[in-house]
């Protein structure tokens, strides 16, 4: 999903996957153009082999000032290895198509850059307590760190999803009506992927980004 979100909006851009679950082992992050966290049916608190040694890995790409993006999983995670804290919500699954607002936004989103921007999303756990070294640049009243940018070391991160297309969303939330969403839920989630979204802004952002970082290499 991600190499045809990046396909969508910068063909430059190759992607290369590192699969964690079926135990494929994580590369030197200092030998890496950059790295893109993406989400995951795990919790950052579960009892995972792989999730320690991710950690260790953000940490140790922070450390050499490799580019880091996250998306869901992949930005509570980052948060979680870089001073933060993560936990399954009380407000509940956050599904549909939520509005955030855009605050303190860095270079790389140029001036087009919208006041809000609109993304489905698919999650129970959040960001609670932010890193340290981690600015707010987008929020909602549902998600208070829905999107960080860091001081110190190239990494940003975002709550929601802008890889998943509105009818893989759409087919998603309705596979859970009824079960882990009730069927208002639901249906409300689906009835919001009808409007516009921004994912294609979103997905520019993070290769405008990515490129910026890793410099004209990045390919």
């Amino acid at each position: 999903m991600f190499a045809r979100m990046f396909a969508s909006v910068d063909a430059g851009i190759a992607c290369e996957t590192v699969s964690l679950v079926k135990g494929e082992a994580l590369p030197d992050p200092a030998s890496l153009q950059a790295v893109l966290y993406t989400g995951s049916p795990a919790g950052v608190y579960d009892d995972e082999p792989w999730i320690a040694p991710l950690m260790d890995f953000i940490r140790a790409g922070a450390e050499a000032k490799r580019p880091q993006a996250g998306i869901c999983f992949g930005h509570q995670i980052m948060a979680e290895a870089l001073g933060g804290k993560v936990t399954k919500s009380d407000k509940g699954w956050g599904v549909g198509a939520h509005t955030y607002n855009l605050t303190s936004l860095p270079g790389w989103q140029g001036s087009d850059a919208p006041a809000q921007m609109r993304v489905g999303v698919s999650h129970q756990d959040q960001v609670v307590i932010k890193p340290g070294a981690a600015s707010v640049i987008a929020h909602s009243d549902f998600t208070e760190f829905a999107g960080l940018a860091y001081d110190g070391f190239p990494a940003i991160s975002f709550q929601c999803h802008p890889e998943f297309e509105p009818d893989f969303l759409a087919a998603l939330y309705t596979a859970r009506r009824g079960q882990s969403l009730s069927e208002d839920l639901a249906d409300a989630a689906v009835d919001s992927l009808k409007e516009e979204s921004d994912r294609r802004f979103l997905a520019q952002w993070i290769a405008s980004f990515l490129k910026q970082a890793a410099g004209p290499e990045l390919s």
